[in-house]
């Protein structure tokens, strides 16, 4: 009889992952090429116009999470945003909400059930937003026919292409490698990298930088990005005794273990969520300036305090880096709250029958635990103001030429690694298979030799 080879089991395991990767890769440039495909009924001059009037504010930092899908007002302009904002809301509630909070407890049909909350109001999120994107351009004069049609239009279009982004990225999730959403959003914001790069060189080679800044800036660059990588994966192990009871005269045997706590618990929600509200008001009065600053009316007096308000928060002024510190550690704690119980965790810990050396089982873990994430997040809330207002710095002391924003590369680097994981424990799986079939085939074969 036949017997397969370990050789063709590794095989077969990469010819899996290659299709897999290859999925991904055909996938993203299915997203890639729709982000080129514009809504019909814009003036592309218009748009170039009121996109480069928008530099600093929240909808050039959307622009750079859709690739320039944005820019180019494309079917993808949404991206994939809606959905990311209604996730995080469902989760929130999903802690906060009785009902909610039930049904997340109820394992894999209640995620499903919370998950499927999380796409119909992403579609509700996106016809808002869509509408909203829509209004603001007509009253732009972006449009070329202003009136009910283009709006109609512009909301079909965009919620279109966000519930086709949402299917293309669960597709991904479930025949390719890595979480697809993440992947799409990492697309987009390297998708400008190149033109980035291009632009440097070409102010290098006309003489306005000098090579020596360049190589200064991507040595930095490079060890920002190292300094990411270790933080992410930086970990608090918290050791933790399991009693377990055996036969005899052994009574109880201890068994050691740990529990891991993550350094920066809260992810790169707290930068996002900073940003967003940082940048409301230079979004704001950016909108209202062309239309109402030069109004006698209450109109006019709130463009012009709006405005006031936007050049102090304007980015690399003292306030405004003060402010967004200040906001990335408040909602680096409210988050990790949120996402990481510690009194649950230590009921879970005393039910399953384990205890920290020397702490009582119950309210006292939960305190100690409690403790320990406090003193956790406070060091990772402190990481992610350094590397999110190192690019204010730089581009405002250094005058870097190519954006290089603490966001994306946090998003960047986040996923990369999830990425690289995920691959690991997939030639990890097939691996460990490969050598369960080769012991059960090697006993099998002592079992025919007895007979």
């Amino acid at each position: 009889m036949a017997q397969s080879k370990p050789d063709d089991k590794k095989g077969s395991s990469k010819s899996e992952l290659s299709q897999r990767l290859l999925f991904v890769f055909l996938a993203l440039m299915v997203y890639r090429i729709g982000s080129y495909i514009p809504v019909p009924g814009v003036d592309p001059a218009r748009m170039l116009e009121l996109m480069n009037a928008q530099k600093g504010t929240i909808v050039d930092m959307f622009n750079m999470f859709s690739g320039g899908a944005l820019h180019r007002f494309s079917l993808f302009a949404l991206n994939v945003v809606p959905y990311i904002s209604a996730s995080i809301i469902v989760q929130l509630m999903g802690q906060i909400y009785g009902p909610w909070k039930a049904m997340k407890n109820e394992g894999e049909s209640g995620r499903r059930k919370l998950t499927q909350y999380s796409r119909m109001f992403a579609v509700l999120l996106a016809v808002v937003q869509s509408f909203g994107i829509a209004s603001a351009l007509q009253a732009q004069h972006v449009a070329y026919d202003q009136g009910i049609g283009f709006v109609l239009t512009a909301v079909v279009a965009l919620t279109t292409g966000t519930i086709f982004l949402m299917w293309l990225g669960e597709q991904i999730t479930e025949r390719g490698i890595g979480n697809g959403v993440s992947l799409i959003i990492f697309a987009g914001i390297v998708s400008g990298l190149p033109s980035a790069a291009l632009n440097t060189l070409t102010q290098v080679s006309s003489g306005e930088i000098s090579i020596l800044s360049i190589l200064a800036i991507i040595v930095l660059v490079f060890g920002v990005t190292y300094f990411v990588v270790w933080m992410e994966r930086g970990l608090r192990k918290i050791t933790v005794n399991y009693a377990r009871r055996q036969g005899g005269r052994q009574g109880y045997m201890n068994q050691n273990s740990h529990l891991p706590l993550k350094l920066n618990m809260s992810g790169v929600i707290p930068p996002i969520f900073a940003s967003s509200l940082i940048l409301f008001p230079s979004t704001i009065s950016t909108w209202l300036s062309s239309a109402t600053a030069n109004d006698e009316g209450w109109r006019g007096t709130l463009s012009r305090s709006l405005q006031g308000v936007a050049q102090a928060l304007a980015p690399a002024e003292p306030l405004h880096m003060v402010l967004y510190g200040v906001m990335i550690i408040g909602f680096a704690f409210f988050y990790t709250a949120l996402v990481f119980n510690s009194q649950e965790t230590a009921e879970n810990l005393k039910k399953s029958g384990a205890l920290i050396p020397g702490i009582r089982p119950g309210k006292a873990t939960g305190e100690y635990i409690d403790g320990v994430m406090t003193r956790l997040t406070l060091i990772g809330s402190l990481y992610l103001v350094l590397v999110c207002l190192l690019p204010e710095v730089l581009r405002s002391s250094l005058k870097v030429p190519f954006y290089f924003g603490g966001t994306s590369l946090l998003i960047v680097v986040v996923v990369v690694m999830d990425f690289t994981a995920q691959i690991q424990a997939h030639l990890m799986s097939h691996q460990y298979e490969g050598l369960m079939k080769k012991a059960n085939l090697k006993g099998g074969s002592r079992g025919l030799t007895r007979g």
